[in-house]
């Protein structure tokens, strides 16, 4: 199934046409106190961030009333979302069009990810749990290693402070969904504490049209069956976090993230898995003065799928990630800050399948320099990593900004950043290559934004160049470095209050090319659209709050040869909110309001028009 209903060219004109008009005529102010920390390692207030940044906030995230990861970063600027029917079905994001496994995703510090698929399981991470994103775009392996060469987002679990409050939500919606979470929190004395359960239960959707093979096509597609059934969904999960101060200059926290999904999907193999996701994390920080902070962590990273065919068990895969860093970051100077650290990752597999190596270990070291002379900014960082599979890697970031007296900021920035090959790539029987080589990357980044009382844009142009990426090498009939990309691309931003009305724009526009020898030569790079487009607009009335978000998507390819196409789609939808009482919050959501039909990976179907309704109770200090 393929919608025509928005083109690539229309998607970029017609964003740009509604968005330009409202932000010549902003009127109030738009709040700048957002802090990024995963750029750097350290706080930096976006407007000062370097390299493009992003953060989406527990308020916000409220307000859209995603009801899921992938959702609520959906059309955001640089991201593309290709989801496999629906919720708790496999989600990949790929990021200012890099490939999936190209993004560092990072829950409160700790890597998380499947050490043998190379992917972070995003469709099993719960909502409720989220306290706030961070999304860096353009490669960060300078300071955090492999898989940064897209870039990084990191999930923060919800941080308790003020007086100790209880939150609860309940919700309905289409699927005979039904969703509950409660959960309770906040400081006492030198400490602060916080719990948190939730629920989520679909029916879900067909997921999958695919074929099991007849005579036009003997070997099916898509799929590779026809199960023309529902294929539900279920996400048990909860948080505990708590920290306490020991005196003014010694503090400990510590968090436990564990979600556990049961997920039914189309399959001649494979039709059905459980799933674990589980993230536990420990820090210690030490400041004795206000020109030295020390931050000793300690993290734990479980990914587990037991995978079923009917009711018969077809595979077991678990990946263990043990994570520990030191870090130091030293003022040596007004306006100058040295931050130094290593990092040590130990991955481990458990799985049905015999790997020939169960198990690999990594040491890096990293330095990096912030300063700031007047109206000139500087950031500059390099990271060795020694990997027991492939040896030595080193990367480096170089960042400038010019900031004028109106508010102007001009950044550049090159970086280069790395991916080591999965235990999948390396080891899987049969199919694994145990002398690949890491991915390697070379970018550079142009940005011009300003930052004023009346309304924040901002507008940037990159490129990326990724060599030895890893395919199948028909030649050897293993997975081999023999590919080559070149991503350009452009994004453009812009936060105003017009009249009352909040409105948030963000628009991309990416061109990923094969730069690979051979008949996709110059190809466009599977599953990702060159032009994305999302505008969120809210506005409160009294105790009324109403809003829209808006998503469209060019048309994409869904494979090297460019010969399956996917047509470009818009989606609208409307949310209604109404503060029954101070703590009280009844909510409603109506999704793809004009029911559009379209996929983002082919054969894989998408929602049709939904429904949502929820309470939610949330005392205020």
């Amino acid at each position: 199934m393929q919608s025509r209903t928005f083109s690539s060219p229309s998607l970029l004109a017609f964003a740009v046409a509604m968005a330009l008009p409202f932000a010549a005529q902003a009127q109030e102010a738009t709040d700048l106190d957002q802090v990024v920390v995963s750029g750097t390692r350290t706080e930096v207030a976006v407007e000062d961030s370097l390299v493009p940044a992003q953060v989406i906030g527990r308020d916000a995230i409220q307000r859209s009333q995603a009801r899921s990861l992938g959702e609520l970063l959906q059309g955001r600027a640089g991201i593309s979302i290709a989801n496999q029917g629906g919720a708790g079905k496999i989600t990949t994001l790929n990021l200012r069009g890099a490939e999936s496994d190209h993004v560092l995703v990072l829950v409160d510090g700790v890597r998380m990810g499947s050490a043998t698929a190379g992917l972070p399981a995003l469709q099993d991470l719960p909502i409720d749990q989220i306290d706030r994103v961070e999304i860096v775009r353009g490669p960060r392996s300078s300071l955090w290693g492999s898989e940064a060469i897209g870039g990084v987002i990191q999930v923060f679990t919800r941080r308790n402070t003020g007086k100790v409050r209880p939150n609860v939500r309940i919700g309905v919606g289409s699927d005979s969904t039904r969703e509950a979470s409660a959960g309770i929190g906040g400081g006492i004395g030198r400490g602060w504490f916080g719990a948190d359960v939730a629920y989520t239960r679909t029916d879900g959707f067909n997921a999958c049209r695919g074929t099991g093979g007849d005579a036009a096509n003997p070997f099916g597609a898509g799929c590779f069956t026809d199960e023309p059934d529902r294929d539900g969904y279920r996400n048990t999960s909860a948080t505990l976090r708590g920290g306490y101060s020991f005196t003014d200059t010694l503090a400990l926290e510590a968090n436990a993230l564990r979600a556990e999904g049961k997920s039914e999907f189309d399959g001649s193999f494979t039709n059905r898995s459980e799933t674990v996701q589980q993230v536990l994390g420990t820090k210690l920080r030490y400041t004795p003065s206000d020109k030295v902070n020390l931050l000793l962590s300690l993290g734990r990273n479980d990914d587990k799928s037991d995978d079923f065919h009917d009711d018969v068990q077809s595979g077991y895969f678990q990946t263990r990630r043990y994570v520990a860093s030191a870090q130091g970051d030293f003022s040596v100077a007004a306006n100058q800050l040295l931050t130094t650290g290593i990092d040590w990752q130990d991955d481990r597999v458990e799985s049905t399948t015999l790997f020939a190596v169960t198990r690999r270990d990594n040491l890096a070291g990293f330095v990096e320099y912030q300063g700031r002379f007047g109206a000139h900014q500087l950031q500059a960082s390099v990271r060795n990593d020694d990997n027991e599979q492939f040896g030595n890697h080193t990367t480096g970031s170089l960042g400038y900004g010019f900031g004028f007296d109106n508010g102007l900021k001009l950044t550049a920035s090159v970086a280069t950043g790395f991916k080591a090959p999965s235990f999948n790539n390396l080891y899987y029987p049969g199919f694994g290559n145990p002398y690949l080589k890491p991915e390697e990357s070379e970018s550079v980044n142009l940005g011009i934004a300003r930052y004023a009382d009346t309304w924040n844009w901002t507008f940037n142009v990159y490129q990326n160049k990724v060599d030895q990426l890893i395919s199948y090498d028909s030649q050897i009939f293993l997975p081999n470095n023999i590919d080559e990309a070149r991503i350009r691309g452009a994004e453009f931003t812009v936060d105003f209050t017009l009249a009352g009305f909040d409105i948030a724009t963000q628009l991309s526009h990416t061109d990923p090319r094969n730069r690979s020898a051979g008949p996709n030569h110059d190809n466009l790079l599977a599953r990702r659209p060159r032009n994305t487009a999302r505008i969120d607009v809210d506005r409160a009335f009294g105790d009324v709050r109403t809003g829209l978000t808006f998503n469209a998507a060019g048309e994409r390819y869904d494979n090297l040869a460019n010969t399956d196409r996917l047509g470009g789609y818009s989606t609208l939808d409307l949310r209604l909110e109404y503060a029954i009482a101070p703590a009280w919050t009844l909510q409603a959501k109506v999704g793809n309001v004009f029911d559009r039909d379209y996929e983002t990976v082919a054969w894989y179907n998408q929602a049709g028009r939904t429904y949502g309704l929820s309470l939610r109770y949330q005392p205020q200090d």
